[in-house]
């Protein structure tokens, strides 16, 4: 498709529409939006500003066990299609189970080609069909003065617990076991009536990120503020940029400064996101022509709204004879939401964690026609099931021999401020 005639959007108009877009597409059993909101994407790897699908032609619902396989197949036909894989497919990957509790239940992996589609690319510039371009424009918004009352989310491990974990966790690393862990909680809350438009809108405008999402799955939704891309594939390029390092942003222009330089110059994040640069070089050698693995940034300091982070880049060239579906099922679940070695950490992640990650840790995304594809990392989100009304949230931080329980435990609230404030009616 070709941008529509005298359809390049100001920023403003830009906005505008996908409010509009965000609330028209609400209204269906599935939708999904991808929004990179205006943000500077790493090594500018960056071409698309929104994309919206909605509505279902034909759809992918599987569980762990054929899942890849499965979506080779769905793949085949010559459409876009939009979906995610979640944390737990990684035990049709390796040989592991998950037997935790889970309040949400989305699928282990869901695709579908939407009925209604439409693109923004970075210029500004709506790429779609003029009549349904038409009909958002004329979507009328609905503003609510008063969205929710706070919502009070409750610990599923005490702090008490979570140091007494990062303790365990550093004694493997001590002993050999692994040289890093991710290491994750749950928030969650029970009886909740959220209107979950309005509160990504909220979310996105606390904490605008490069590869953010709204989901909708039926009953069960995805609220998703993600500064992270887990894997894009771009002709015969492919590129993962993995975050590790995070510290919060200053009160003024001179400590924000004080903060990065900070970041930059941190042994013990420099060392984090190193070894996690290493175990993503190998998991894309697996797909790629030998040599062509390569760094393209190292240790990038990458400011948002909430935090300032440290980005790698890695890129490498996939071999002709790799399927694309292949190429992420080599690198899943990604480097920075397990540790290293990756297989070691999940066996790991399992034992000291105790809520089923789900979609939390796992992708969600698209893959175009002619088999590029562009997926984030599902980190700083709300999931939420409306028939059961459950709401989670999930936050992490990587353990190194190096880590302090209670500065770990504090940079995973830091992370999940913006929820926070969110659902605590801040503004």
């Amino acid at each position: 498709m070709t941008p529509l005639d005298n359809m390049k959007l100001s920023k403003q108009q830009q906005i505008l529409f996908k409010q509009k877009a965000l609330q028209w597409s609400s209204g269906f059993d599935v939708c999904m939006l991808l929004d990179n909101n205006f943000c500077v994407n790493a090594c500018h790897l960056h071409d698309v500003e929104f994309m919206m699908a909605t509505g279902v032609k034909r759809e992918l619902k599987c569980t762990t066990g054929n899942a890849f396989e499965e979506l080779k197949i769905f793949q085949q036909s010559s459409t876009q299609i939009f979906g995610y894989f979640s944390y737990d497919l990684k035990n049709e990957i390796e040989q592991l189970n998950s037997s935790h509790q889970n309040g949400v239940h989305f699928p282990d992996l869901y695709f579908f080609e939407p009925q209604y589609f439409l693109t923004i690319d970075k210029e500004g510039n709506i790429i779609g069909d003029k009549n349904l371009v038409d009909e958002i424009e004329a979507v009328e918004l609905i503003n609510q003065t008063k969205i929710y009352a706070p919502i009070l989310m409750n610990e599923r491990v005490s702090k008490s617990t979570y140091i007494k974990n990062v303790e365990s966790i550093r004694k493997h690393i001590i002993e050999g076991d692994v040289y890093e862990l991710n290491y994750c909680v749950e928030f969650f809350a029970n009886d909740v009536e959220l209107h979950t438009p309005d509160v990504y809108k909220s979310l996105i405008n606390k904490s605008p990120t490069p590869f953010a999402s709204y989901f909708k799955y039926y009953h069960q939704y995805l609220l998703c503020a993600s500064p992270e891309r887990f894997i894009k594939k771009s002709g015969d390029k492919l590129f993962s940029q993995p975050i590790k390092g995070t510290i919060k942003r200053g009160v003024n222009e001179a400590e924000d400064t004080q903060l990065k330089n900070e970041l930059l110059h941190s042994e013990k994040e420099l060392a984090e996101n190193l070894m996690i640069v290493d175990l993503v070089r190998n998991d894309l050698a697996r797909s790629s022509k030998t040599g062509s693995v390569q760094v393209d940034e190292l240790f990038g300091i990458y400011t948002f709204k909430q935090v300032h982070q440290m980005i790698s880049t890695v890129s490498s060239a996939i071999k002709n004879e790799v399927h694309i579906i292949d190429a992420i099922k080599h690198a899943f679940p990604m480097g920075s939401m397990t540790g290293a070695p990756k297989i070691m950490a999940m066996e790991l992640i399992e034992k000291y964690e105790t809520t089923k990650r789900g979609l939390y840790s796992g992708a969600i995304g698209y893959i175009t026609p002619n088999g590029d594809f562009d997926f984030n990392v599902v980190i700083r989100s709300l999931q939420y099931n409306a028939a059961s009304k459950y709401l989670s949230y999930e936050v992490g931080s990587a353990i190194t021999f190096d880590s302090i329980a209670e500065q770990e435990y504090d940079e995973c609230l830091l992370k999940a401020k913006a929820i926070m404030d969110v659902l605590g009616g801040k503004d």
